[in-house]
């Protein structure tokens, strides 16, 4: 239990609650001591609305994005104040305010929380609607409060400045730890495959997540304020991270094969299972060191477990006649020799937090390193270009606004108490896609009820006024705490902590609970309904362009490495940034799909093909990364005209289903002249190894084994990869049939 509250307050949650939490309590309680509580408390808002734009990145982006969303948050609650009494303007100020947050979110995430910020400040400033010098004043006061909470982040950020980094990474490596876990599981004669590869899709989107925030922040400060020791460990250990997930997606093996071959030798097989199992738990353990700050300890002997394969594979060898343990020895090698590497990169990692790292011992792996985040840029253009009904953002902002105008008028009619609190449940519930606004309506009225039913409970029995105030600032940081991880649990503490403020401020508790959960409810109905019948922005809507990058940046992978097989040397930043962008469009299609699943049933008619889709790209990812990944790691010989007009072909089909998404099917493939084609090039490819096996009978048996081993891998990769962007071409023509019966 120590350990467990130790890691949750160590956490980066805990900690930007704590900050808020100060950040508001702190004027509240002095303001009030000096008997000015209505000042505190608008300096404690600021402080609040503020707080959504501190998230990671670099120092100067992320004073900048806290300073923007300080001055916006006063000024629009200024803008509103003035005004509100004149109807004929308001009406159209608020339309246009609200349209106008919301469209700022093309240019990213943290543009995406200043919007956020801006728009729960039009919804709280029908909380205090002042006049005169007043309204100037309280600006004034919500401003002061968001500089006060940049001041207190500032301060956090330089006591620890490396924690959040240190956390992701840690995270980072835990995840990878469950992937390669997930890997050894699938060893067992009878795991259900299927079950198991969901699990791993799920983690692959979830490490693309955490890779994009690691590379945010960690290049970012080494861009801004050079390379440390410290920086050059964390980059080490990142960049052999991103390989060992690369050459885990890049190693597939045939495990019904496998089985079938080393039925009468299950002794093999358990001792390579054991070993992949020993590979997740060293990663598991580096990962919860540097999670937990204590000093890590090596607890698994992982070059005794490769000794123990190599001992396996050898007993194999003797027990079965020579010509039929060549093909098993030499799957079980391809097994031992990913194992080998997959051990070397976490030694890397493990290195890395028990030694300084020089700057020579990145050699060039860091180089053009800002070239894999994306530039902060906020051109007008863009802007421009999202203003259109096929931009999702363009939906969402019109469906908000005209919501946030429905739910401002009925609290206008209607006999609400609060009417802000509609409009902060439409602003803090809806969001672009229907699965997310759905669950986070159910997880609202649940937590709005639960909380509310907690905070009556606790009011009945304790009357004394410090206990509620200790029980409210309680309440609001685990409220903090919890909304970004579980949403529920954070919505329920926040109600207490509000049901708690209003029973200090008014006797009439029981009406208050009672309103909130009526103008909740409503809210959650709005932003419901609007998801529904406004405009909606259905996933399968989105999936064709999803697709389409997805399918680009693999045949753009597949270039790059056709490059470095023709032209061998260095791996460059192209062929890198490729390999990234594959990675990162092949997750964006997978949690494209996983979102689709959460929609209606009525809107899922394409879920089968989208389905197969989804996972042609992704075993065509693994295709690619085990061929790029052999190149790399192997002295390769030269590529032959029939490998470059194999690659052609896969290419080709490739272009061609991108094309078909963009409706611009031009191009007529002549398929069963591309199949021709292809056969005749896979026996020059067959008879070219032919040639090069007969041709080295006087060379050594370890040059004879290498070629031997390359020729079969390229051979099958390639087979297997046009097979895929075949099937890959197929399955979009599919798809658009499919699309054009249902419209």
């Amino acid at each position: 239990m120590i350990t467990n509250i130790k890691k949750f307050i160590d956490s980066t949650h805990f900690t930007n609650a704590l900050k808020v939490t100060f950040s508001a309590v702190v004027p509240a309680l002095l303001f009030s001591y000096l008997g000015d509580f209505s000042s505190g408390f608008a300096i404690a808002l600021g402080a609040i609305l503020t707080y959504p734009s501190d998230i990671p990145s670099s120092l100067k982006h992320k004073v900048n994005g806290m300073l923007v969303a300080a001055f916006t948050v006063a000024t629009i609650n200024l803008v509103i104040n003035l005004v509100q009494p004149y109807p004929w303007l308001f009406y159209p100020i608020l339309l246009l305010l609200t349209f106008l947050l919301s469209m700022i979110s093309v240019y990213g995430q943290r543009a995406t929380m200043v919007s956020f910020s801006g728009l729960l400040a039009i919804s709280l400033a029908f909380a205090h609607l002042h006049s005169g010098w007043e309204m100037i004043r309280y600006s004034g006061l919500l401003l002061s409060g968001g500089l006060f909470y940049l001041i207190i982040s500032l301060l956090f950020f330089y006591l620890r400045p490396h924690r959040y980094i240190q956390l992701q990474i840690a995270q980072g490596i835990l995840v990878t730890a469950k992937y390669l876990k997930l890997r050894g599981d699938l060893w067992e004669l009878n795991s259900d495959r299927k079950a198991i590869t969901k699990k791993q899709l799920h983690f692959q989107v979830e490490l693309n997540a955490i890779h994009e925030n690691i590379r945010e922040v960690l290049i970012r400060n080494r861009t801004n304020v050079g390379s440390s020791n410290q920086n050059r460990k964390m980059l080490m250990t990142f960049i052999s991270l991103v390989e060992i997930m690369e050459l885990a997606i890049a190693t597939s093996f045939d495990h019904n094969k496998l089985h079938q071959k080393f039925d009468d030798h299950p002794q093999v097989l358990q001792t390579y299972q054991n070993l992949a199992y020993q590979l997740a738990a060293c990663l598991k353990t580096i990962g919860k060191s540097i999670e937990n700050g204590t000093k890590y300890n090596a607890k698994h002997n992982l070059l005794q477990e490769l000794q123990n394969l190599e001992v396996a594979i050898s007993d194999y060898e003797k027990s079965v006649r020579t010509q039929e343990a060549d093909e098993g020895v030499l799957m079980l090698n391809n097994m031992l020799h990913y194992a080998e590497r997959q051990a070397e990169k976490i030694k890397t990692i493990e290195r890395a937090f028990l030694q300084n790292i020089q700057a020579n011992e990145l050699k060039g792996r860091d180089r053009d390193l800002e070239k894999f985040i994306a530039p902060n840029t906020y051109l007008w253009s863009t802007l421009i270009e999202n203003l259109s009904f096929s931009s999702t953002v363009f939906r969402h902002s019109a469906r908000l606004t005209i919501s946030i105008l429905i739910g401002f008028i009925i609290g206008q009619i209607l006999p609400f108490q609060n009417t802000y609190w509609i409009l902060l449940t439409i602003v803090v519930i809806m969001r672009p896609g229907y699965g997310l606004t759905n669950e986070r309506t159910y997880h609202r009225i649940f937590g709005t009820l639960l909380g509310g039913a907690i905070a009556f409970g606790i009011l009945f029995f304790v009357k004394d006024t410090t206990i509620t105030v200790s029980l409210a600032v309680l309440a609001m940081l685990l409220g903090f705490t919890y909304t970004p991880t579980n949403y529920k649990i954070g919505a329920t503490f926040v109600t207490i902590y509000v049901v708690f403020i209003y029973a200090l401020l008014t006797p009439n508790i029981i009406d208050v609970i009672q309103y909130r959960i009526l103008d909740t409810s409503v809210g959650a109905l709005l932003a419901f309904l609007a998801n529904y019948f406004i405009w909606p922005s259905w996933e399968f809507l989105n999936l064709p362009t999803f697709i389409s990058k997805a399918i680009a940046a693999n045949r753009n992978y597949l270039n790059q490495i056709s490059i470095l097989y023709n032209q061998k040397g260095e791996v460059t930043t192209a062929y890198r940034l490729a390999r990234k962008e594959a990675f990162v469009a092949i997750g964006n299609l997978m949690a494209s799909f996983q979102r689709m699943i959460q929609e209606p049933k009525s809107k899922q008619t394409k879920l089968q093909q989208v389905y197969k889709l989804t996972v042609i790209n992704h075993s065509l990812l693994s295709s690619l990364a085990s061929l790029g990944t052999y190149i790399q790691s192997h002295k390769t010989t030269q590529a032959s005209d029939a490998f470059n007009a194999v690659v052609n072909a896969a290419l080709q089909n490739l272009d061609a289903a991108i094309l078909l998404l963009s409706k611009e099917n031009t191009i007529v493939i002549n398929e069963d002249l591309v199949a021709a084609t292809l056969k005749t090039r896979f026996t020059e490819l067959n008879k070219i190894r032919e040639r090069e096996i007969k041709g080295n009978t006087a060379a050594t048996d370890a040059d004879f084994k290498l070629k031997m081993e390359e020729a079969q891998l390229v051979i099958e990769q390639l087979i297997w990869l046009t097979s895929l962007s075949e099937s890959l071409f197929k399955e979009t023509k599919k798809l658009l049939t499919v699309k054009n019966e249902s419209q």
